[in-house]
């Protein structure tokens, strides 16, 4: 594992949910891992969006954020899976393609960067679920969390399994593995697990109606199931189901109020850390996760 990263903070985290910041800083801390900042870092830029209308440009921009973390001599983390997805498959593409080396190099020199996709692009999912682990997050938790859950994977961070190679896609363990063995979670089965949260790809910005559509079945399946919460792993995936929630209600008369709490939130409070940001949230601002001893 490595003992420091450069913490890419995307744009949906800091602007929207800063506690998903805050608590991953605390759960770094405690691990004994340095952050570096990532100084005049841009958007990713959003893989599903950007990449679509003009890749080249998609490749640059994302290739300039790589090289700042290259300055730092420390592989990047994030905490969002299209982050990821783009830093990681833009990191993947220029370390095995010297000529499109080249030639974002060529761009990149005109804005004063170089950058050689020497090193890594980490998740902190992955972190925290193959790095360290569900055995070893033990030695650094101060109480399990007594909470019956559902977990949302979403769809850039195991996608493409061909580049990533992290987990299966189809069938993945590694969420359930971490929050299970790891923090003492219950966690419960539900349809539609595996579908997309309907915000990526530009759905939430161009075609809300079917972006609706896609959460309403999502969060109506979560309801059939007696989980207190939707546990999650991305800033944007965050915002749909927790905005989105409201909505919903809004528009249409449901009744939604499922708690949505970041993998960061919740190894935080696993790790001592009492308040988590929920209250800042849209839905469910007083709910209160509950502790059980080790």
């Amino acid at each position: 594992m490595s003992t420091e990263y450069s913490f890419f903070l995307g744009c949906i985290m800091p602007n929207r949910y800063p506690a998903i910041e805050s608590t991953t800083r605390f759960v770094l801390d405690k691990l004994g891992i340095e952050v570096k900042e990532m100084e005049k870092a841009g958007c990713c830029p959003a893989p599903g969006v950007f990449r679509s209308f003009n890749k080249p440009d998609w490749m640059v921009a994302a290739a300039r954020n790589i090289a700042i973390a290259e300055s730092n001599g420390a592989d990047i983390l994030t905490v969002c899976n299209g982050c990821f997805g783009t830093l990681f498959e833009v990191n993947h593409a220029l370390k095995h393609d010297d000529e499109l080396k080249k030639k974002v190099n060529a761009r990149l020199k005109d804005l004063g960067y170089h950058v050689e996709a020497s090193g890594e692009v980490k998740h902190i999912a992955q972190v925290l679920g193959f790095d360290i682990g569900p055995t070893e997050i033990r030695d650094y938790i101060k109480r399990e969390v007594a909470l019956t859950g559902v977990i949302h994977y979403g769809c850039h961070f195991l996608r493409p399994f061909t580049l990533k190679q992290i987990d299966d896609p189809e069938d993945p363990t590694i969420l359930e593995d971490y929050f299970i063995d790891g923090l003492g979670i219950e966690l419960l089965d539900y349809r539609r697990k595996h579908a997309c949260c309907g915000a990526g790809g530009g759905v939430r910005a161009a075609h809300i109606e079917a972006s609706m559509d896609m959460l309403y079945e999502k969060m109506a399946a979560v309801k059939q199931v007696p989980a207190q919460a939707l546990l999650d792993i991305c800033p944007f995936c965050h915002l749909q189901f927790d905005g989105g929630q409201q909505t919903l209600n809004k528009q249409r008369g449901t009744d939604f109020d499922i708690p949505i709490i970041h993998i960061s939130q919740i190894t935080a409070f696993a790790m001592g850390m009492d308040d988590i940001g929920m209250k800042y949230q849209a839905t469910a601002p007083d709910f209160k996760l509950e502790g059980r001893p080790l």
